[in-house]
């Protein structure tokens, strides 16, 4: 509440030894010496509603008493009531007679958080896309913050969010398969500036190396996690899937991040994850069939389409020449040609007669 509302029926006590502070409420004598911990035991919406339960229930609650009730702070029990008056129009004051809070006026029940359709199906969406998140040290706080977002939306006349989930739903294909342990250590590596070790197989290498890596960034490409770094051995900048890394260990030597990395930069000239030096003009000629496909899609930020007389088009992309770009120009199969450069046609063409080997 207001500060000039809080003084007509609570006051701070501050006690000499400790230095805590303790409410007190007119009439009865303040806690002795009994710290108010903070420990955050429901969240705000629950607690809010809690409180109407025995407002409602003429049990006249004060801050004390919530605050014992929580397991919160004073200052948390009034950021409450505060909320439940100014923004939930609820008619709350404080009874000096009963020495607590109650209603002026009869309230039927606990306002919902009103939203409109579209905002309770965006909220669903930002649900599902916490798919990626599975297996890493984001999923369980983003859960739990999630649920206390929308623990007060369903009610009577809005949606259910059963129904919304069984008519709406996401799938994507390839999920990498994190271990919690790996992605723990890294983003405490990243995050706190510190040195890494771990073990990294590369795809074209029979055994793993040890590296040693100043962590710069952990970026999500596709539904796989990869972590970038500037690897000490080579003196590098160097990418590496998680899914290939093991046997991580966060080392007490710390370093300063370096100021001129920024990995949209970084990944300014690649398709998809691999880093290039520079980009190259890209021309794919598309059939009708690929050519109503990829008009559907934004697969990169310069791209160009130039329709046909025949009905195909004309895909230009400014990009790195990488496997990500080869191996997304093979799954178009015979429906995409690429026609520049001369160096990338040759590339798809000696591919593509080896897997044709393979069959004959």
């Amino acid at each position: 509440m207001k500060q000039r509302k809080a003084k007509s029926h609570s006051a701070e006590v501050r006690n000499s030894n400790s230095g805590e502070l303790a409410l007190a409420v007119p009439g009865k004598s303040p806690a002795k010496s009994r710290p108010v911990l903070e420990r955050s035991s429901r969240p705000p919406m629950a607690r809010m509603m809690r409180i109407h339960d025995m407002i409602k229930d003429g049990e006249h609650p004060n801050c004390t008493s919530l605050s014992v009730e929580f397991e919160v702070s004073g200052k948390t029990v009034m950021r409450d009531l505060d909320f439940m008056r100014d923004q939930l129009r609820l008619p709350i004051e404080y009874d000096p007679m009963q020495r607590g809070f109650a209603y002026t006026k009869p309230v039927s029940a606990f306002p919902r958080i009103a939203m409109s359709e579209g905002e309770i199906v965006a909220l669903l969406v930002a649900q599902k896309s916490l798919d990626q998140y599975k297996g890493t040290v984001f999923e369980k706080p983003l859960k739990s913050a999630f649920e206390k977002m929308t623990a007060n939306l369903e009610g009577e006349g809005l949606f259910s969010f059963q129904e919304l989930d069984e008519a709406i739903s996401f799938r994507s294909v390839g999920h990498a398969i994190q271990e919690l342990k790996i992605f723990d250590v890294l983003s405490q590596a990243v995050l706190s500036h510190r040195v890494v070790e771990f073990d990294y197989q590369k795809l074209n290498s029979k055994t793993a190396e040890r590296r040693r890596i100043e962590p710069y960034h952990l970026g999500c490409i596709e539904n796989v996690w990869y972590l970038i770094g500037h690897d000490l051995v080579r003196d590098k900048k160097r990418t590496f899937a998680l899914s290939r890394l093991s046997m991580p260990k966060l080392l007490k030597k710390s370093f300063k991040p370096a100021k001129e990395f920024s990995v949209s930069e970084m990944l300014a000239s690649s398709f998809s994850a691999f880093e290039t030096p520079k980009p190259s003009r890209v021309v794919i000629r598309l059939d009708p069939f690929a050519a109503r496909l990829a008009a559907e899609r934004v697969w990169h930020p310069s791209q160009r389409m130039k329709n046909l007389a025949c009905g195909g088009a004309e895909l230009t992309l400014e990009v790195g020449l990488a496997p990500d770009l080869e191996n997304w120009i093979l799954g178009w199969g015979m429906h995409a040609k690429v026609l520049e450069p001369a160096t990338l046609c040759e590339r798809i063409a000696s591919i593509a007669r080896s897997m044709a080997l393979q069959y004959s």
